[in-house]
């Protein structure tokens, strides 16, 4: 192999890597790429918004009851806190015991309360994520997009297609009954 001279084969590995940069950019400017924000959609899109209402409205009520049950346990045992002086030992210890029962029945109630409330939104939330990804496939097809991303660490306004995926599913979501 003959060997060029230094400023020679300088300017070849110059001219490959020109025409390489040139090529990349020609097949980048062919892809169509795209990027929803998942976090956004699962905020703002109405079925998600839907989701959180019937939540709300399947565990307030077990909620509150929790709450007024810890009212009740807090004011008792302000009660015999200020009553203990005057109580007999019989009766404190017995006063006592209830207490603690009924702090292990309301801790049960709160640990059972809040896994509920994880599942159903655990539920819901796979629901929403289910119809999000298949209006994304259908943006994705009909658009003939090369790739869709969910993920990604910066994307610009060209390729950021979450409005029009919220959009997709606010219109394809049913009045609320």
């Amino acid at each position: 192999m003959k060997m060029l001279p230094l400023t020679a084969r300088m300017l070849a590995a110059a001219a490959s890597v020109a025409l390489l940069s040139l090529s990349f950019g020609a097949m980048a400017q062919e892809l169509k790429i795209g990027y929803v924000n998942s976090e956004r959609v699962l905020r703002e899109a109405a079925p998600a918004k839907a989701a959180q209402a019937r939540l709300e409205g399947e565990f307030s009520k077990r909620e509150k009851e929790l709450a007024e049950q810890g009212a009740r346990l807090k004011a008792a045992a302000e009660r015999l806190e200020k009553e203990a002086p005057t109580l007999s030992e019989s009766e404190r210890a017995r006063r006592q015991r209830e207490l603690v029962e009924q702090d292990r029945d309301m801790q049960r109630r709160s640990r059972e309360f809040k896994e509920d409330l994880t599942q159903r939104k655990n539920e819901e939330l796979q629901a929403v994520v289910e119809r999000a990804n298949r209006v994304i496939k259908q943006i994705f097809e009909q658009e003939k997009y090369d790739v869709i991303l969910q993920e990604a660490i910066f994307a610009g306004p060209r390729v950021d297609i979450t409005e029009k995926v919220i959009k997709t599913l606010n219109a394809a979501t049913p009045a609320p009954r």
